[in-house]
């Protein structure tokens, strides 16, 4: 998985009024758990915007100017609820033999059947909570929806793998391909053309015995 580079400052003060001049200062206060103690620091606004502003996951390596560096993921981000700028944000720290939980995105590939038939892909989960080593932590789960006719479901036991496993009942439905009116009218106009054949192929074969008949007679 990817990861970003935080650069920020060891804070010496937690307080309310020290947070304030740090907000005014366009830093944001942050603070890292998982550790043997919290680890709290503060970092420029702007050098979240790649990790907070994308549908991408990522992991963090956070470099305190101390010398100090930790890997760790994002764990809890709060927005001011007028400007939504960020106020604070929780990280929680990686270990290589500790497995950790992520909600990880996933991306849909290829054409499905059932949408060229005029069906209507629907997306119920964009994004899939999995837990693994950081090491196997994949930057997307991909999702073939080719096979997908009208009325199938993609189930998330199709998308398992050994490297994460995820954290949602084997019954969870990723995506599926809803019947459109369009798709409806079609379905019924193909099931009439094929009515209207056999009829015909039916009215054809009596004719023919009605003719054979008649000449015998």
């Amino acid at each position: 998985m990817k990861s970003i580079t935080i650069n920020g400052s060891q804070r010496e003060s937690v307080g309310k009024k020290a947070t304030k001049a740090l907000r005014n200062a366009g830093q944001v206060p942050c603070v890292l758990y998982g550790g043997d103690t919290p680890v709290h620091f503060s970092a420029n606004e702007l050098a979240f915007s790649k990790l907070v502003y994308t549908p991408n996951a990522h992991t963090v390596v956070i470099a305190i100017e101390n010398g100090e560096t930790y890997n760790a993921v994002l764990q809890d981000i709060q927005f001011h609820p007028v400007t939504d700028r960020i106020l604070h944000i929780d990280f929680y720290q990686l270990f290589e033999n500790k497995e950790i939980a992520m909600e990880i995105p996933v991306l849909f590939v290829g054409n499905s059947k059932g949408v060229k038939n005029g069906g209507v892909l629907r997306k119920n989960l964009r994004s899939l909570r999995v837990k693994a080593l950081p090491a196997n932590l994949p930057d997307f789960i991909e999702a073939d929806i080719t096979p997908l006719k009208i009325g199938s479901k993609l189930y998330i036991t199709t998308l398992e793998n050994d490297a994460y496993k995820f954290m949602h009942p084997d019954n969870t439905v990723v995506c599926l391909v809803r019947r459109s009116r369009t798709s409806i009218d079609e379905f019924e106009e193909e099931e009439a053309e094929a009515a209207a054949e056999a009829a015909a192929e039916l009215t054809e074969e009596g004719a023919e015995t009605t003719a054979v008949e008649a000449t015998q007679e």
